[in-house]
């Protein structure tokens, strides 16, 4: 029996239906993946699964003693207090018992009457009655699991630890189905690389909403997508799902397109002469009515965000200079001596853990603070446009009509005006939605309406702080056509690992050894980290080994063909490394990323194999001198 069942759920908001004859179940040790546009009503059937959101129609069956716990997409504005008690009432009804426990026990401290001893005893008994007293132990292991330290005060925390602190909210009645609302938004590529395999090996049923596309690749079992109030499940990984979507968007439009020929055609008929209209057939006619009343219905995918770039005449070909710059914020060494060069056209990432300095570096190498040593040289003729993570540019209390137009009727995109309305509806803003408070739209609104506001502006800089948040794939995988065709330079701040491979071809990394800079996106980046570490370690292994091989030439007691092989390994080692070289080095050089992409897949696809061969070389090396020791000695 599945652990939860939704059977013909119906949810309106309005004419169409947000969720539409939904019928759908969540088995044991199943990770599910919600995907969908923008307010195609994915938070919304996790508030059914859970309970929170009735729908108007259907019937949600739950196993006897499931216990469900959902992770909210947005931080409450309203938590105060430790992150012990904040975890605590993630207990319910549970945590109200051990607090009327608490309480009584106050209570006897100050009066010892028999009615006080009474309320104590009974509080004591539905304690014993639920294993209530291993509660508290509970919390604290799972405070120590996710690393929390339970006196902290939560308001003092930054976004990613209090996104931690309301998982392991979520997580401390020990859920069956774990229900997670885009739980990688604000975290860093630490935390989210520590959750994913958190979650692989969680003993529960996880149903989760992510535009992190690495994420969900690492963790779904099934994907399941809400298409136009319908849902769409597909077994197996990403790439099934991508497939198996677009033959179904071919043979739908294919079939719409067959649909619309015959509509015509009976509308023809219908219109002929009087002579037609005497003679016509009353079952066609009825038909007629039929088809009508489907066209009428028929729900059109959702057309794509219209993202287009306003450039400007082009930026002198050096944008920034760094020399020698650290930066000291009160006793706190973000970064030191770092330099570097960006050029017209570089795509640079910035990468590191919440806190560290990313934003303070952006305003460094932009100018808008000094550092605290060293110098930066700013180009000429730039014109900066910026993405705000924190929305800061956005005013709440106006609508989103008011926050593009700043009292303008036209806006100008790739030279030729464009009436406001019209470029909203590019973003997919309906004519009603345009006259909405800000305040009254969805994180993915408010993400759509900055990206509208920021090609509004003509530049030839890019400066975007975590661009990818609450964007659904579809709009995530156009914006990313665009960066990579922008001819001016970009510099991005973003946890996405998937969203940095795709766009960018420089990072700069906080790392503990400090500020570095590489070639290449974030895979790029990890590759050369890799490299970096095994040649130290081959430094130190060659030469231990040098003497091994030294000392085993005076006696061996190997079969021929191991001594034969252990003769050819030097030479195939050093060949493999002089590859691996030579690929590092063509992938250290920005030119070759503007040429052919897919020979770039191919290279560090290369790359990989090298290193996994280079490895099992020096293993059978290593057994091979192991087994002659054993010889020798």
């Amino acid at each position: 029996m599945s652990l939860i069942s939704l059977k013909s759920i119906e949810l309106n908001y309005g004419n169409p239906s947000l969720l539409n004859d939904i019928t759908l179940s969540i088995d044991a040790n199943e990770r599910i993946c919600l995907l969908g546009r923008n307010g195609a009503g994915k938070s919304s059937l996790l508030k059914i699964i859970q309970g929170d959101l009735l729908p108007d129609s259907g019937e949600v069956i739950v196993k006897n003693g499931i216990q469900i716990s959902r992770l909210e997409q947005e931080v409450p504005n309203d938590l105060n207090g430790t992150i012990y008690s904040i975890v605590f009432q993630g207990l319910d009804k549970l945590g109200m018992l051990i607090n009327e426990h608490k309480k009584a026990i106050q209570n006897l401290e100050k009066n010892q009457s028999g009615d006080t001893y009474k309320k104590l005893e009974k509080v004591q008994q539905k304690l014993d009655s639920i294993g209530g007293w291993n509660i508290e132990q509970k919390v604290l292991k799972i405070l120590s699991r996710l690393n929390l330290n339970f006196n902290s005060e939560f308001s003092s925390l930054s976004g990613g630890i209090k996104r931690r602190v309301l998982l392991a909210r979520s997580l401390v009645l020990e859920p069956d189905v774990l229900l997670l609302d885009e739980p990688t938004n604000h975290l860093d590529i630490d935390s989210i690389e520590w959750l994913e395999e958190f979650l692989k090996t969680y003993n529960a049923s996880l149903v989760f909403i992510t535009h992190d596309r690495t994420f969900l690749k690492s963790l779904a079992t099934k994907i399941i997508e809400i298409d136009r109030g319908s849902v769409f499940i597909y077994e197996g990984d990403y790439k099934n799902y991508l497939l198996s979507r677009d033959k179904r968007w071919n043979d739908e439009k294919t079939e719409s397109e067959l649909f619309n020929k015959k509509l015509a055609k009976e509308e023809i008929w219908i219109r002929q002469g009087i002579k037609a209209r005497r003679t016509r057939n009353e079952g066609r006619v009825r038909e007629l009515k039929k088809l009508r009343q489907k066209y009428k219905a028929r729900r059109t995918h959702q057309g794509t965000v219209n993202i287009a770039l306003s450039e400007v005449k082009k930026s002198g070909k050096i944008v920034i200079e760094s020399n020698n710059v650290s930066v000291t914020i009160g006793e706190k060494c973000l970064f030191k001596d770092f330099s570097c060069v960006v050029e017209r056209g570089d795509k640079i990432g910035i990468i590191g853990s919440n806190g560290v300095g990313k934003t303070s570096l952006i305003k460094v190498l932009l100018g808008q603070i000094n550092p605290s040593k060293g110098h930066i040289t700013i180009g000429t003729r730039l014109q900066i446009a910026y993405f705000d993570q924190l929305r800061n540019t956005l005013n709440e209390n106006l609508t989103v009509l008011d926050n593009l137009s700043d009292g303008r009727e036209f806006v100008e995109v790739q030279n030729s005006k464009k009436h406001v309305i019209g470029y909203l509806q590019d973003f997919l803003f309906s004519p009603e939605r345009i006259r909405t408070p800000v305040s009254a739209l969805s994180g993915g609104e408010k993400s759509r309406l900055l990206l509208a506001k920021l090609f509004a502006q003509k530049a030839n800089v890019l400066v975007m702080d975590e661009p990818t948040n609450d964007l659904d794939v579809e709009t995530l995988e156009l914006l990313e056509e665009r960066l990579q065709s922008f001819k001016g330079t970009l510099i991005l701040v973003s946890h996405d690992r998937y969203f940095l491979n795709q766009v960018i071809t420089r990072c700069f990394v906080f790392e503990e050894s400090g500020l570095n800079h590489y070639i290449g996106g974030y895979d790029d980046w990890i590759i050369q980290r890799l490299d970096e570490n095994k040649k130290t370690k081959r430094i130190n292994q060659s030469t231990k080994n040098t003497f091994n091989v030294k000392k085993i030439q005076v006696r061996t007691k190997l079969s021929y063909n191991e001594k034969r092989i252990l003769e050819s390994l030097p030479d195939k080692i050093s060949k493999i490394e002089k590859e691996v070289s030579d690929l590092n080095n063509k992938l250290s050089d920005p030119i070759f990323y503007k040429k052919n992409l897919e020979k770039v897949k191919l290279t560090k696809k290369k790359l990989i194999q090298l290193n996994i061969e280079l490895d099992k070389s020096y293993a059978e090396w290593e057994l091979l001198e192991s087994k002659m020791n054993k010889n020798i000695n």
